[in-house]
């Protein structure tokens, strides 16, 4: 595998309500993995809070907070080619095995217990397929505008769009995008996203997970996937809370209605009227409600 690429520490200076210090772990193969890692050390609880493409744990700025005012523990990683971990630079190395295994080595290093599970877009691709695999880790889950990609139904048109979107923007603007799902976003929020990432070389994996999405039954990930919600209807024992962002286009409604229905003993979702598919960024009143339900 070739060196992989390290963001400069320097673009990460003077980001918008972001005062935390980065840590790391070290996957056995030497790629290093962000995360942050606030609140009691020793609390009651740990919100696991995963993003998607093309975020990075700063899309959770707005319910840390909430989390830690409440006396909890947060761990917000990014995932390798995101944010402050490193980021290979050749696409095949982003495997839907990878990411997840990425994750599951944190939590064993950390000795993660008590976790609430907080998941949206490829944070619930993958994350949904984690508690199945050490459910004494897992206690409760908020899900916000994400799926199972199973590989045995068809992928809808909204996600065909969006991959065809990326597929034919190697170099993704990823604060112009952000600014347009998200209006009320600053200049600075924005640019914030774009921090991890220089110039295109830095966005391999940017690139790629529209891609790992399983689209055949034989499909990394696919059977994972199957499994986890063969889980989640049966045997997950744990508090539940789904909240929409009513406004989005590729994970939605229907999307988030049909994965409900996958989800043992869920009460009727949050429906959050002004958010669209980055529902973090809605999310201080997301998290106040997930506190109490969880």
């Amino acid at each position: 595998m070739a060196e992989p690429l390290r963001t400069p520490n320097d673009c990460f200076s003077n980001l918008p309500d972001w005062p935390y210090a980065p840590s790391y772990w070290q996957r056995p193969d030497g790629l290093r993995l962000h995360y942050v890692d606030t609140g009691p050390r020793h609390a009651s609880k740990t919100w696991l809070c995963l993003h998607g493409q093309p975020t990075w744990s700063y899309l959770y700025r707005r319910m840390i907070p909430v989390f830690v005012a409440a006396g909890h523990r947060v761990i917000a990683p990014d995932f390798p080619g995101f944010g402050r971990s490193d980021k290979p630079v050749e696409e095949s190395t982003y495997t839907f095995r990878f990411h997840r295994e990425s994750i599951t080595g944190l939590i064993e290093a950390l000795d993660l217990t008590n976790i609430a599970l907080v998941v949206q877009d490829w944070g619930g691709l993958i994350g949904l397929t984690l508690p199945m695999a050490m459910p004494e880790r897992f206690t409760g889950l908020l899900v916000m505008n994400t799926t199972l990609a199973t590989g045995d139904a068809p992928l809808g048109q909204g996600f065909l769009d969006w991959r065809a979107f990326s597929n034919r923007s190697p170099d993704m603007d990823v604060a112009r995008l952000m600014q347009r799902a998200c209006p009320h976003l600053s200049a600075a929020e924005a640019m914030a996203y774009a921090a991890p990432f220089p110039d295109a070389s830095y966005k391999a994996g940017v690139r790629r997970f529209p891609n790992l999405v399983p689209d055949h039954p034989e499909a990394d990930g696919a059977a994972l996937s199957r499994q986890a919600r063969d889980f989640w209807r049966n045997d997950w024992a744990g508090r539940s809370l789904m909240a929409i962002g009513m406004t989005d286009p590729v994970l939605g409604p229907p999307v988030m209605r049909a994965l409900h229905a996958d989800i043992r003993n869920c009460p009727p979702p949050l429906e959050v009227a002004g958010a669209g598919h980055f529902t973090q960024e809605w999310g201080t009143p997301i998290a106040r409600a997930a506190i109490k339900a969880l």
